[in-house]
């Protein structure tokens, strides 16, 4: 019996080194501080830092959705995403407190001039495509479609709609409640400079919030209800409000994929963005996350409920950045 030990010994020795091998993914371990934008978020690494984001509550589903997927492949670095819309986020920025700002509408002048005071200079990347999309309350089976001139009468200063009657007379008699993002919001500037013709000119008695969730609440509870917000969100909810489609002078349509990505909902389709600044693309943590972004962004933009790039975007802004 004293002869098998050898021979045991070897085997067992012979095993354990093969399930070592096996357990060893090449690639796996990255050196700390080395870029790499893993799409297949299988790899555990050990890069490390701290990411820190803010702004656009309608980009806000797209960037939480990459950095949940990030922080699989890269534990070690926290990402922090903020909703404070995108003119929050653009104030934060602008100063250098966040390393990448959420926006739903281009940067201003006045926030491009602060930005240059404070010596930020930055990246604007786009990332999607959304249609702002016109709701009201799964009871309502008459606003089914909305003009642009029947939108302005409603959301324009002093206005003095106040029933459904007011805007079509065949309508009914019954109070009209508004919802709506709040002054620092993206979707409202886009909003009011898309349907009223100037920027952040609204009438100012609606329900408004930066929280795109609390306009689903309030526009599902509320039978008179009207209001706006991303495309993600209408979708993510469809089962509890209604859309309205929006005439353009072409028609009425609907926000859909197809119809925000053909460039036929209008005036309401938008670019989604993202502003990376690059002092802060100078960190390791900060350059993979952003390789990252734009490598699973395709996917996951659609997963969320906005619209893709067109072939070439991903790729155009990936080149930007190396």
């Amino acid at each position: 019996m004293r002869r098998l030990v050898f021979p045991l010994m070897l085997l067992s020795i012979l095993i354990f080194l093969f399930a070592a091998a096996c357990s060893s993914e090449p690639g796996a371990e990255i050196v700390e501080g080395e870029s790499s934008a893993n799409k297949s978020g299988e790899s555990i690494v050990s890069l490390k830092g701290m990411i820190e984001i803010d702004g656009s509550s309608t980009v806000y589903p797209v960037s939480e959705a990459v950095a949940e997927e990030f922080r699989k492949t890269y534990p070690k670095v926290q990402v922090n995403v903020g909703v404070s819309g995108t003119g929050g986020g653009f104030k934060r920025f602008t100063v250098g407190e966040t390393d990448i700002s959420n926006a739903s509408r281009p940067i201003k002048d006045e926030e491009k001039t602060v930005a240059q005071q404070n010596g930020v200079e930055y990246h604007e990347l786009l990332v999607g495509q959304d249609g702002i999309s016109v709701v009201v309350n799964k009871a309502n089976d008459w606003a089914t479609c909305m003009t642009v001139k029947e939108l302005k009468m409603l959301w324009e200063p002093g206005s003095t709609v106040s029933k459904w009657s007011d805007i079509r007379p065949e309508w009914p008699d019954d109070r009209i409640n508004l919802y709506g993002p709040g002054t620092d919001s993206g979707t409202f500037d886009f909003f009011t400079e898309e349907i009223i013709g100037e920027v952040q000119a609204s009438r100012s008695d609606f329900t408004m919030s930066e929280d795109d969730n609390v306009l689903v609440i309030g526009v599902n509870g509320d039978k008179g209800a009207l209001g706006y917000f991303g495309y993600s969100y209408y979708l993510e909810n469809k089962n509890m409000i209604n859309t309205v489609a929006v005439d353009g002078g072409e028609g009425c349509v609907a926000p859909t994929s197809e119809t925000i990505e053909n460039g036929t909902y209008i005036p309401l389709a938008r670019p989604l963005l993202i502003y990376v600044n690059k002092t802060s693309l100078k960190k390791p943590e900060v350059k993979t996350f952003v390789e990252y972004y734009l490598v699973n962004a395709e996917q996951l933009v659609e997963e969320v409920g906005y619209v893709k790039l067109p072939d070439g975007g991903y790729e155009a802004g990936l080149a930007e950045i190396r």
